[in-house]
């Protein structure tokens, strides 16, 4: 599950967590969204990104984040596939923890890796994606934090 494009780190980091083991991913992407707008901002104070908190209202939520959110998950499939590993993925509007443990359980996945920007607010009260899913997925779940947009990788945000 991943909340904006993969880097280069993270897919040479999530494609070599297994050694030489053969790895397939099912990529899950869910648009942003405006009620976490307040919470994203917050979480860019935390880390002392004043300027990109004051941002959050000019980036696209809704309908209008869901090209995006298209745009970043072809990038990132692809760059997995580059890499040598099997990957597919989805857009997720509606229910993504639901839609997750469908995907687990169709795959028989052995494992979940949740990549997102850290989320301070979030995950100090255990509503973060990584701390809900390990309530419904049934496999481990593992987080990592992702790292950093170059600036000529497409963004979720546009």
């Amino acid at each position: 599950m991943i909340e904006k494009p993969l880097t280069p780190a993270d897919v040479e980091f999530v494609t070599t967590l297994h050694g030489d083991d053969p790895i397939s991913f099912v990529v899950l992407m869910q648009p942003r969204g405006s009620k976490d707008r307040l919470l994203r901002a917050i979480d860019d104070i935390a880390l002392g990104e004043l300027e990109q908190a004051a941002q959050e209202g000019e980036e696209p939520e809704g309908k209008e984040a869901l090209e995006p959110a298209e745009r970043a998950l072809t990038h990132s499939v692809a760059a997995l596939e580059a890499a040598g590993s099997r990957a597919r993925g989805h857009v997720v509007q509606r229910h993504p923890l639901e839609v997750l443990r469908g995907v687990v359980e169709e795959t028989r996945a052995d494992e979940v890796i949740v990549l997102t920007a850290p989320h301070f607010v979030e995950e100090f009260f255990h509503r973060d994606w990584a701390s809900r899913a390990r309530h419904k997925v049934g496999v481990p779940v593992l987080k990592l934090f992702s790292h950093s947009v170059d600036e000529d990788q497409p963004s979720a945000g546009g």
